[in-house]
């Protein structure tokens, strides 16, 4: 499953709709507040700044020192949900001394972009939401257009998630079993996983510790599809949690490392930052 042409196709709208709110007098913005400099998080806060600038979103990254209180990062969120920002980020993982709950519960709930607000995450376990409409977080988002750009539908599949992250693993859960899928989920702690996995109608896997973990053909039933969101670094290369030459040859669709769920993820970050201007605009009639 090609997730780079795909989120290319998301791109190149976003870039018309962010056009046509600029002819409004409206640039949609993006604000990521990161605690530290982390190397992992301030690469991927520059993937972000890249993205948004691509398709004419404004982007704004606030840098609090590593040493920072709870306090201080509250209060510039609830600066930044006073201010003309559409979309707010709070770059995960935070230092140790922060309150993380805390502080995403600041968020406004209609600029909370990850969709990792308590209201958003309320909205999503009760079944009110959209994926067109709804701020919801942005990998289990792009797994699902992903599986409707293939037509691949999961009623009364077997989904097997090897996550139970709250960014990626139990939404993605929630909007299976929205699809009608049965889901399992498995992690650390899971006794003999290699037999859950060999059950799998449509099989993901987000660990991200290769090579200590990989899943190799012997792990995935033939016609499978599988869906790599591991992301890790052997010897300088990107590379999932899928042994992928191995595996396409018995998956019926696969998601490469890269180019698959990545592009996505990035995708729906932007399209939410739409979402969230809108919701906001629908609130300010």
């Amino acid at each position: 499953m090609d997730g780079k042409a795909l989120a290319e196709e998301i791109k190149k709208q976003i870039a018309r709709e962010v056009e046509k709110l600029k002819i409004e007098g409206l640039r949609p913005s993006l604000a990521v507040v990161m605690v530290g400099k982390d190397p992992s998080s301030q690469v991927y806060v520059g993937g972000k700044e890249r993205d948004c600038k691509a398709v004419g979103i404004n982007f704004r990254l606030h840098q609090l020192p590593e040493d920072s209180s709870s306090n201080e990062v509250v209060q510039l969120v609830e600066n930044l949900n006073a201010a003309d920002v559409q979309g707010i980020i709070v770059q995960l993982p935070l230092p140790p001394q922060i309150d993380k709950r805390r502080v995403i519960s600041a968020i406004d709930p209609a600029k909370d972009v990850d969709g990792i607000h308590p209201e958003n995450v309320g909205k999503l376990w009760l079944g009110d939401y959209s994926l067109q409409n709804s701020l919801l977080p942005c990998t289990p988002k792009g797994i699902l257009r992903l599986l409707d750009r293939y037509n691949l539908s999961i009623e009364g599949k077997l989904v097997v998630i090897i996550n139970r992250s709250d960014l990626v693993g139990k939404p993605l859960a929630k909007m299976m079993l929205d699809r009608n899928a049965t889901v399992v989920i498995c992690h650390s702690k899971t006794r003999n996983l290699s037999e859950r996995t060999k059950e799998a109608d449509v099989l993901v896997s987000g660990v991200g510790r290769a090579p200590s973990f990989r899943i190799g053909k012997e792990m995935v039933k033939e016609g499978t599809v599988v869906i790599d969101v591991g992301i890790s670094f052997v010897e300088g290369k990107m590379v999932g949690d899928v042994d992928f030459e191995s595996v396409k040859d018995i998956a019926s669709y696969i998601t490469p490392v890269p180019g698959g769920v990545g592009p996505m993820t990035r995708a729906m970050l932007l399209e939410n930052v739409l979402i969230a201007t809108n919701l906001q605009r629908e609130r300010n009639v």
